[in-house]
C-alpha cells in the first residue's frame, strides 16, 4: 500500500483534470471539531464533489469514484454517483464485477459494496447466478457467520436460481461445523423457499432425522433445537402430538440431565398439554427427585426449578416461567 500511495500522482498534477476547479469541503465558519484528513484523500473527495456537482459522468468520473472508493469503501454517495455514471457509460458490468470483487474482499462488512454488487447482478441478470453464488462462498470460507453475504446470497437463490446444490451446500458447512448457527439458518431458509424441494411439509420428516442426529451428537448446540422448533412452525398441537419430539427430549435427558435445551423444550410441551408415558415420566421424576404419584402440575413445577438452578444466567426468567404457567400445567 506504501508504494501505491508514494507512485500516486495528485490530481492537481493530471493534465486530464485540469479544466476542473475542486470544491473543498464546506465545514461552515465555526467547526466544533475538525476532521484531520490526509492530503490525497482531502483533494480526491475536493475533485469528486465537482464532478458531482456538475453532474459529469464520463470515464474520468468513474476512475475518479474507483479512487475515492479505495479510500473510502462505505462512502454511500460516491457509490450511488458511480451507478449513475456506469449506467450512462454503458459500462461493462463484468468490469464492475471486478472491482466490486476487489473491494469486498477486504472490506466484506460494509452495507455499501453489497447493495452495489445486488445492483450490478441484477443488471446482469440470471448469468450472474454462478458467479455470485461462488463469490459468497469464496467469502464465507474466511468467515462462514458473516450476515452480509449470507443475506446476498439468499437474494441470488430468489431472484437468479441456483437451488439445486444448496441444501448440499448447507450441509457441508454443517459438517465441517455442527455448530454454525449461520448454515443452520440457510438450510431453513432453503428447505422452505426452495421452489424444488416442496416445502416445510415435504422435507419435515428427513429434517427432523438429520436434526435429531446432530442434537444427539452434541446436545449443548443452541442451532439445532431451535431448528427442531422450526420444522413445526408454531404448530403447537404437532410439536406436542409427534412421539419423534419427546422421545428425543428423553434420550438426551438420560445421559445429559441438565441440558437446558432439552429442559426447556420439555417444559413448553408440558405447558402445551403433553400428556408423558410412564417411561418419561421416570426420567423427570429422577430429574427432581420425585415420586411416581407426581402431577403433571408438579412436572412442569420441577422442570422449572431445575432450570432455574442449571441455567443461572437465565434464573430469573425461569422464575417468570415458574409464575405463569398455564391452568392446565400449574
Amino acid at each position: 500500500m506504501d508504494s501505491v500511495e508514494d507512485e500516486r500522482i495528485p490530481f492537481s498534477l493530471r493534465p486530464e483534470w485540469s479544466d476542473v476547479k475542486p470544491i473543498p469541503q464546506n465545514d461552515g465558519p465555526n467547526p466544533v471539531v475538525l476532521i484531520s484528513y490526509k492530503d490525497d484523500f482531502r483533494e480526491t473527495m475536493d475533485y469528486f464533489r465537482a464532478v458531482y456537482l456538475s453532474d459529469e459522468k464520463s470515464p474520468r468520473s468513474l476512475g475518479l469514484t474507483s479512487e475515492a472508493i479505495e479510500m473510502n469503501p462505505g462512502n454511500y454517495t460516491v457509490w450511488h454517483f458511480r451507478r449513475l455514471v456506469l449506467e450512462a457509460l454503458n459500462a461493462d458490468l463484468h468490469a464492475e464485477m471486478d472491482f466490486v470483487s476487489h473491494i469486498a474482499e477486504s472490506n466484506s462488512k460494509n452495507y455499501q459494496i453489497w447493495h452495489h454488487r445486488r445492483w450490478v447482478a441484477e443488471k446482469l441478470g440470471t448469468e450472474a447466478m454462478s458467479m455470485e453464488l461462488q463469490f459468497t462462498k469464496k467469502i464465507l470460507a474466511l468467515d462462514a457467520k458473516n450476515y452480509h453475504v449470507w443475506s446476498h446470497r439468499q437474494w441470488v437463490l430468489q431472484a437468479l436460481g441456483g437451488w439445486e446444490d444448496e441444501l448440499d451446500y448447507c450441509q457441508q458447512l454443517l459438517e465441517d461445523d455442527v455448530y454454525n448457527n449461520s448454515a443452520w439458518n440457510q438450510r431453513y431458509f432453503v428447505i422452505t423457499q426452495s421452489p424444488i424441494l416442496g416445502g416445510l411439509e415435504a422435507m419435515r420428516e428427513s429434517e427432523i432425522r438429520y436434526t435429531s442426529e446432530a442434537i444427539i451428537t452434541r446436545p449443548d448446540n443452541e442451532s439445532p433445537w431451535r431448528y427442531l422448533r422450526g420444522l413445526y412452525k408454531g404448530d403447537t398441537k404437532l410439536l406436542v402430538s409427534d412421539p419423534q419430539v419427546s422421545t428425543l427430549c428423553m434420550e438426551v435427558l438420560k445421559s445429559n440431565p441438565n441440558c437446558v435445551f432439552a429442559l426447556g423444550l420439555l417444559l413448553d410441551l408440558l405447558c402445551y398439554g403433553f400428556q408423558p408415558c410412564r417411561e418419561f415420566r421416570s426420567v423427570v421424576e429422577a430429574l427432581g427427585d420425585l415420586d411416581s404419584s407426581t402431577s403433571d402440575v408438579k412436572l412442569a413445577n420441577t422442570v422449572c426449578s431445575i432450570l432455574e438452578s442449571v441455567d443461572s444466567m437465565r434464573s430469573n426468567y425461569w422464575a417468570w416461567r415458574k409464575s405463569n404457567l398455564p391452568s392446565q400445567a400449574c
